[in-house]
């Protein structure tokens, strides 16, 4: 994974990149590799409470092999135990019907297939913004190996 970081700007440097518009890849199955992940604290809602969570940031290609970002949150919250298990399902920690204690140090690195949406929000100011959402992580296929092939 070749991830940009930039360089520093001077105090006195010329600056003149004014961004561009995000396009979200369009909706699919995708690879992925989890490029960082963050510890974190979900404050709670009317729908659930106060919990641990886990900010991934994905790196899916586009059709033109460009590495994009996806940005995801797994709550460590019973009414989404469904979903961590999903994800370690999905990036091969877990087995089907097993259950698991997740090595958190392992998901850095680690890789699997997902199904990315379109999703369209309102910014702040009120304008139509979009971008990709996790549908749902997807079931860990072991690469299988073919002889004579690399």
């Amino acid at each position: 994974m070749n991830e940009d970081k930039g360089r520093e700007l001077g105090w006195d440097d010329q600056i003149e990149n004014e961004g561009v518009d995000f396009e979200p890849v369009p909706a699919g199955t995708y690879e992925f590799v989890v490029c960082s992940m963050e510890r974190a604290r979900f404050q709670g809602s009317e729908k659930m409470a106060a919990c641990n969570m886990a900010n991934l940031d994905l790196v899916v290609k586009d059709k033109e092999g460009n590495e994009r970002h996806v940005f995801d949150s797994l709550y460590l919250n019973s009414k989404a135990e469904w979903r961590l298990s999903q994800f370690f399902l999905c990036i091969g920690q877990k087995k089907k019907g097993e259950p698991l204690r997740p090595n958190w140090n392992e998901v850095i690195g680690s890789s699997g297939k997902v199904e990315l949406i379109v999703n369209e929000y309102k910014d702040k100011s009120g304008n139509l913004r979009r971008n990709n959402r996790v549908d749902k992580y997807l079931p860990y296929e072991p690469k299988k190996f073919t002889p004579g092939s690399f």
